[in-house]
């Protein structure tokens, strides 16, 4: 990906995933052809979310979502998805960075459990 908004984003995305929780591993999966640097996944006692960027959007899919609270709303794509939600972030949008922290932490807390 050449550098531009998405990596701008992606970066922030990584550091507000640490700061939720420190130990979190990061490692890239799903390398093919079209995408070979593969798509950034962390884990933290499982899979917590992945970071997929597009031609238009990062997605932040979480991998158990369904079962986590969202009192801020964060959660605007993959609604009626059985177990997973997603956050997508477009170029001229803006998003609460506290309450993405909580939802890594909640994600993290549920893996937990």
């Amino acid at each position: 990906m050449s550098a531009d908004w998405r990596t701008e984003t992606v970066t922030t995305l990584r550091a507000l995933i640490v700061k939720a929780e420190p130990d979190v591993a990061e490692e890239a999966k799903w390398k093919k052809a079209s995408n070979p640097d593969g798509v950034p996944t962390f884990s933290a006692d499982g899979l917590i979310c992945t970071v997929e960027t597009y031609k238009d959007k990062v997605k932040v899919t979480f991998a158990k979502g369904a079962s986590l609270e969202d009192p801020s709303g964060m959660f605007n794509a993959s609604l009626d998805a059985g177990t997973r939600r997603a956050l997508d972030i477009f170029e001229a949008d803006t998003f609460d960075q506290d309450a993405f922290v909580e939802l890594i932490a909640a994600a993290v807390v549920l893996n937990r459990g």
